[in-house]
């Protein structure tokens, strides 16, 4: 008897396999930090090892069916995510031989060659499109057909790591609109490829795979496919999405004028809306959603999890230790000494992310600063919830910027992704944006938004949007401490004010900006 749906997650930090049952709990997790390495000879490159990675998301697959004891063949059908972006290019044969992760930055010279061609190309493809040169494939393509000419004229196909997952298990290769559209090569409004955009920028329109809409049954698992993973023969498999629009069905934001915030490695404000009008400024992202008719405004901080990480790795080894003693989580370690700290750290600022600016989208070096050498007050604690409010600082602005783009703001936003597990966090960001935070029970909801799309394709879910209402359920809700409200709106303009002068510290060439953009 089938009882079960399966996601697989290729995030920026992380693969993963979780198993869902069909009233969507969530019955087993197994993941494998994983990392993107730079390229000595391309600084800013970002290369994803697809040999080792895919061993590690069959290690995955095969981890979780293990510790939850199930038949694989009690699986129902599966589907997957990933962070968007990252591209896989394919030779006719269908071997992988060039792949880099998302932020990958190094078509510099690739960027600088298309606004030669002419100044306002970016403009136009982000009109058309809701994508910059930023994060795109176009400078990445453009970038392989200069520098590795060997390689881009074998290029039968390219592809997202969403779909090659699938690749890999079923022999079966179709991009989807959400993640499709984040390549920049896409008609917003039609939600399928546009050559004209690829013939503007000077690379091959003939490299597109066939566009299927999600929740479409892609194929089944191959022998090959079911000997790597795990899985049984035959499995069905259903065409996921990108990370974030299946985070929103995960968490019921699935209908225009519905928000979400998902901290993860990255962290993404979706503000759903019901066209594909993008914004005049070419501030914020806007892409196709998982759900036919709809489109997301997405800002995008960079890094929040990644920071989260390093500072956990570097300066709590003591939480460390009394974590692998007593079974809790550093950060929650963290959180309770930090909830003592007072609103506003004191005073102490830090820079990481800056608010999107997608059109000429760069970051300062990293930075805390306005600290004083009183240890009482000053001590890992205190920076560590500078971090927290810092992120939640960035999305304050990410939702002013939505709401000069549409004019909407959001009642109340839906929060999920890893940070959420953290309830200081979670009302912090209450506190800063002055909105009610919902969390979901289910933390991974990129994962329950995959496997309801798995349902879905095989018609155990009827709807998509009624199945997302239907499943997701409320964990905590965070209603604003509007007097903490009121201190840190007069915190913000201070905060953005010091981000300007770090970030022109960068474009002194006095620091290293913590990321840049291609051709900036």
């Amino acid at each position: 008897m089938n009882k079960y749906l399966m996601a697989v997650d290729a995030g920026t930090g992380s693969v993963r396999a979780l198993l869902f049952d069909l009233f969507g709990k969530q019955i087993g997790c197994v993941q494998q930090e994983w990392t993107h390495n730079e390229d000595p000879r391309w600084p800013g490159s970002m290369d994803f090892d697809w040999t080792h990675n895919w061993e590690s998301a069959c290690s995955c697959i095969l981890g979780v069916i293990h510790e939850t004891k199930i038949d694989p063949s009690e699986i129902s059908a599966l589907s997957t995510t990933c962070m968007r972006e990252g591209i896989v290019m394919y030779d006719k044969d269908g071997n992988e031989i060039w792949a880099c992760a998302n932020v990958d930055a190094r078509a510099n010279d690739e960027v600088e060659e298309l606004i030669r061609i002419n100044p306002e190309l970016e403009k136009e493809i982000y009109l058309e499109s809701g994508q910059t040169f930023a994060l795109g494939a176009l400078p990445r393509i453009l970038w392989v057909k200069n520098k590795m000419p060997e390689i881009y004229e074998n290029i039968a196909t390219i592809g997202m790591f969403n779909d090659w997952l699938i690749y890999k298990m079923t022999g079966r290769l179709a991009v989807e609109p959400s993640n499709g559209s984040t390549t920049g090569i896409f008609d917003l409004q039609k939600c399928t490829w546009d050559s004209s955009i690829a013939n503007k920028c000077g690379i091959r329109d003939d490299i597109f795979p066939t566009v299927s809409e999600c929740g479409t049954v892609i194929g089944n698992v191959n022998a090959k496919g079911a000997k790597d993973t795990g899985l049984a023969f035959g499995t069905p498999v259903v065409i996921g999405g990108g990370d974030s629009q299946l985070g929103c069905i995960g968490v019921g934001v699935v209908k225009p004028n519905e928000a979400a915030v998902f901290g993860g490695s990255f962290w993404q404000y979706e503000y759903n809306t019901d066209n594909g009008k993008t914004d005049p400024g070419c501030r914020v992202r806007v892409n196709c959603h998982a759900v036919p008719g709809v489109w997301q405004y997405e800002a995008i901080a960079f890094k929040p999890g990644l920071v989260m990480r390093w500072y956990r790795d570097s300066f709590c080894q003591l939480e460390k230790q009394e974590g692998e003693l007593t079974g809790k989580d550093p950060y929650e370690l963290m959180d309770n000494k930090a909830a003592s700290i007072p609103v506003g750290s004191y005073g102490m600022m830090c820079a990481f992310s800056d608010v999107m600016n997608f059109i000429s989208w760069k970051h300062a070096s990293p930075t805390f600063t306005n600290f004083e050498l009183n240890s009482e007050k000053f001590n890992r604690y205190t920076f560590y919830r500078a971090i927290l409010e810092n992120t939640a600082m960035i999305t304050k602005g990410h939702l002013d910027l939505v709401r000069e783009a549409t004019g909407n703001m959001p009642e109340s936003i839906v929060f999920a992704g890893g940070a959420s597990k953290s309830p200081l966090w979670c009302q912090i960001l209450s506190d800063v944006l002055g909105l009610m935070v919902r969390v979901p029970v289910v933390k991974e909801a990129t994962g329950l938004g995959a496997a309801i799309l798995a349902g879905y394709g095989i018609g155990i879910y009827p709807d998509i949007s009624k199945a997302a209402s239907e499943l997701v359920r409320w964990d905590k809700t965070y209603n604003p401490n509007m007097a903490n409200h009121s201190l840190y709106e007069k915190l913000y303009e201070p905060w953005r004010k010091v981000y300007a002068a770090q970030l022109e510290l960068c474009n002194q060439n006095l620091t290293k900006n913590m990321w840049i953009a291609p051709g900036l």
